[in-house]
């Protein structure tokens, strides 16, 4: 299985201003306000942020029609997006608590977001996101998802969320092999080097940007990852060669599995 990884970075510039090693990982929050966007360099992935909205507001503010409005004009005056997320709702329990709903409740915003996003813009690459907190919430919502009329298996691709935040990943790595042998292509998000190691086999592609936690932590002992000092910075936390650096490392880690 060829896999592909997705640097993420909050600035959206690089797309098009960088020249990158590898493509891009992009939310829809650092690029919407843009006056003026240009072609990509490279290709890229739009995340629709929901993970900063939920936390800010407890629901999702922007309407499906909003964010397809902003994917349309990503896709026109950008391009070589390869796919979309959808404004799905994430299952951490921590999320839960901001949004006072359940894990059940959550998987239905997903699943009726995708649905409405796909009736409005089918032409749009968006894919579907499997959420959930323990191991068997995964399997659960992928039969939710073929009561609504949506079989995964014929999906480009499929999202597996709510799994880079935590602190123990018991049982993960067996839904991941049982989701790759159902035949779905899975989408890893947030997963780095370690989250590789262990799911690594099973995925399709996978995104994070942890470097830049790596970058502004060894900041604070004044080092420099990338190994070049910055003068007008006190650390690599926005460094895009550390950035391209590290995703070498993470696409080494896959490739030895």
């Amino acid at each position: 299985m060829t896999f592909t990884f997705y640097v993420g970075t909050n600035k959206g510039n690089w797309l098009w201003s960088r020249e990158n090693r590898h493509p891009l990982f992009v939310s829809v929050r650092s690029l919407k306000n843009h006056k003026k966007l240009h072609r990509s360099k490279v290709n890229w992935c739009c995340d629709s942020g929901g993970f900063t909205e939920l936390s800010l507001f407890g629901k999702w503010v922007t309407s499906p029609k909003e964010y397809v409005e902003h994917l349309h004009r990503f896709n026109q005056e950008i391009g070589l997006m390869d796919w979309a997320s959808p404004q799905d709702s994430m299952c951490e329990p921590s999320m839960l608590q901001k949004t006072g709903k359940t894990v059940e409740q959550h998987q239905h915003l997903t699943c009726e977001n995708y649905c409405e996003l796909k009736q409005i813009a089918p032409e749009l690459r968006i894919v579907p996101v499997l959420q959930g907190w323990l191991p068997e919430d995964y399997l659960v919502h992928k039969k939710m998802y073929e009561s609504y009329g949506i079989c995964l298996e014929n999906e480009f691709t499929v999202g597996v969320g709510s799994v880079c935040r935590r602190s123990k990943v018991d049982g993960m790595k067996q839904v991941f092999v049982d989701l790759a042998k159902s035949g779905l292509k899975l989408h890893g998000f947030g997963l780095k080097q370690d989250g590789i190691k262990l799911f690594g086999k099973s995925l399709f592609s996978s995104d994070s940007m942890a470097w830049s936690f790596a970058g502004r932590v060894a900041g604070w002992k004044n080092k420099y990852l990338c190994g070049t000092e910055h003068p007008n910075a006190k650390s690599c936390g926005d460094c895009h060669d550390w950035a391209m650096q590290w995703a070498d490392k993470v696409v080494a880690t896959r490739a030895a599995l």
